[in-house]
């Protein structure tokens, strides 16, 4: 049986969907390829060629910082010391502060405001030809004051972007976290998910929007009936959407890309109903979506929703854009879900996570190519990913100026792998969170544990630095 929304050139094997109430498993099992998948010069072993306009300084710090992160005692003790109450003197936090700004944070962050961004984003793209997407780094939002406070550095954000030349800047990103207290957040989940298991259950405030659950989604969050919203909630609720509503429309305007982020699975699908009611409010253009919704490849519902949302779409006729991660919060799904006596929503192994990544990849890349209002950014740093998504492109004919398809990866993080790409001639990004220091400890303790271990993710960056700076010195 085939499924037209599976790329034709594999063969998958799956179940129906029902249609209504909870589908069953259309998740794809890849059997083979029938076509060769052509080179694709991304050479990810020649250090000269890769890190040749990188600043010797900068090579120096960024390995020097690669280094401490790898090494797994220093990554504890400097979490360790984030988080405690040492940091609740003033003198302790100012030195930790201090010290903190002019080496992690400095590697991985953009500035502390919306203009020193911008600067950090064009003299990227300048010396590499790397886009920036600029987000504020804030992260949860406990009531609707912070929310008001949080929706203005995400709109100072996009006056930002409005300044940079469009060939600078890939995308804006807002975290619906920010924008909507975590505890309504927590709620409107609660009820969707009852509304999946119970289709006849009504929400009178909810709006129109894509498929959010599918026959894999975790729905054990939710055990028993939830109380309806309050009408203090239901008018969080409609502030949150006037928020996310000001902010795309200044996009819209703007013709900038609205990329938002994604959280676990307690709150995810309160995140994507607002996603994708946002994106049939402002995604007019065929050719360029505004608002892009973020895929997390490493839970096992990743691809049955993703199909599902672009079903709908289709059927809508509603261009989108999506954003496709691993994800971050593997620890957190899996603690929560063993505490309430269920398995993990993630992919019970690493290499299950890969082919589900790059199987949506694969996917996505092909309605892409095809002329379809899709547009996707494929943010990875795996490396085997990156060639996979290469040879694709290659394979599909896409063009790779258009804007359709592009590669994004952190800012201070697989540069090796960003400039491959980029010298292959794609159009590569780099996330660039910027905002005060003291506010972005949780993002970089996060960036600290990816990178700790000969293992990591920035052991490719470490040796062809190393490599590098060698060979400089030899030269002199």
């Amino acid at each position: 049986m085939a499924n037209r929304f599976l790329r034709p050139n594999l063969i998958h094997r799956f179940s129906t969907v029902s249609p209504v109430g909870p589908p069953t498993t259309i998740i794809p099992e890849i059997l083979s390829f029938d076509q060769p998948k052509p080179e694709v010069d991304l050479d990810l072993s020649d250090q000269a060629r890769l890190f040749a306009s990188v600043p010797i300084s900068t090579l120096l710090r960024s390995t020097a910082i690669l280094h401490a992160t790898s090494i797994g005692p220093m990554v504890d003790l400097g979490s360790w010391l984030m988080s405690s109450k040492l940091m609740d003197t003033t003198v302790t936090r100012d030195l930790v502060l201090r010290i903190v700004k002019g080496t992690f944070y400095d590697h991985f962050c953009a500035g502390e405001d919306a203009a020193a961004a911008a600067r950090r984003v064009s003299s990227v793209y300048e010396s590499t030809g790397l886009k920036g997407m600029l987000v504020y780094g804030v992260e949860h939002a406990e009531d609707g004051g912070a929310c008001d406070e949080n929706i203005q550095k995400f709109i100072e954000t996009v006056e930002a972007a409005k300044t940079l030349p469009s060939s600078h800047l890939s995308s804006v990103v807002v975290k619906i976290t920010a924008i909507c207290p975590m505890n309504v957040l927590k709620r409107v989940s609660d009820l969707l998910r009852w509304q999946y298991k119970n289709p006849n259950f009504k929400l009178p405030w909810k709006l129109n929007s894509f498929p959010v659950f599918s026959g894999l989604s975790p729905l054990y969050h939710t055990t028993s009936e939830p109380e309806p919203l309050t009408v203090e909630e239901e008018r969080e609720l409609e502030k949150a959407h006037e928020r996310l509503k000001s902010v795309c429309l200044r996009c819209q305007e703007s013709n900038v890309p609205l990329l938002i982020d994604a959280e676990d699975t307690i709150l995810q699908p309160a995140i994507d109903y607002m996603a994708y009611w946002s994106a049939i409010m402002f995604n007019s253009d065929k050719d360029r979506p505004i608002v892009y919704n973020t895929i997390q490849a490493y839970l096992k519902d990743a691809g049955e929703r993703l199909h599902l949302a672009l079903r709908e779409s289709e059927k809508m006729n509603v261009p989108i854009g999506f954003k496709l991660v691993r994800g971050a919060y593997m620890s957190s799904e899996a603690k929560l879900a063993d505490s309430l006596g269920y398995k993990s929503p993630v992919h019970d192994t690493i290499q299950n996570t890969h082919d589900c990544y790059n199987d949506c990849m694969s996917f996505l890349m092909e309605k892409a190519s095809n002329g379809s209002g899709i547009a996707v950014i494929l943010a990875t740093h795996n490396t085997d990913s990156g060639k996979l998504g290469a040879r694709k492109a290659s394979e599909l004919g896409i063009n790779k100026e258009n804007g359709k398809i592009e590669f994004a990866q952190l800012y201070g993080m697989s540069d090796a792998l960003s400039f491959g790409l980029k010298r292959a001639g794609f159009n590569v990004s780099k996330y660039m969170p910027y905002g005060p220091v003291d506010t972005a400890i949780p993002y970089l303790i996060r960036r600290a544990y990816e990178n700790r271990g000969m293992m990591s993710t920035g052991a490719l960056d470490r040796q062809l630095m190393r490599k590098e700076l060698k060979r400089r010195v030899m030269a002199w």
